[in-house]
């Protein structure tokens, strides 16, 4: 299986790395380097995620990664990551 980053969930991460950067670099670098290898896991498990119903037709699932949760699509070849954010933040 391969992974494929949405341009959105790539958007994600910067946006996440430059916000934490402000407070402490180092826990920004930390972060954004445990996020970019969740995928990792997934290949490994795909579908360790919780399924979300409100995709019907597509298999979406999301795996919370610390404070941060990742959504995921599964396909037959392939994990296509669609967004990362802070389970904090306002969506």
């Amino acid at each position: 299986m391969r992974v494929r980053w949405a341009s959105k969930a790539l958007d994600d991460i910067v946006r996440l790395y430059e916000f934490l950067e402000l407070v402490n670099s180092v826990s920004a670098a930390k972060t954004v380097q445990s996020l970019s290898a969740a995928p990792d896991r997934i290949i490994e498990y795909p579908r360790i995620g919780v399924r979300l119903g409100e995709f019907e037709g597509r298999e979406v699932r999301r795996l919370l990664i610390g404070g941060y949760e990742m959504r995921y699509e599964l396909t037959r070849d392939e994990i296509f990551i669609l967004r990362v954010w802070h389970t904090r933040e306002e969506r």
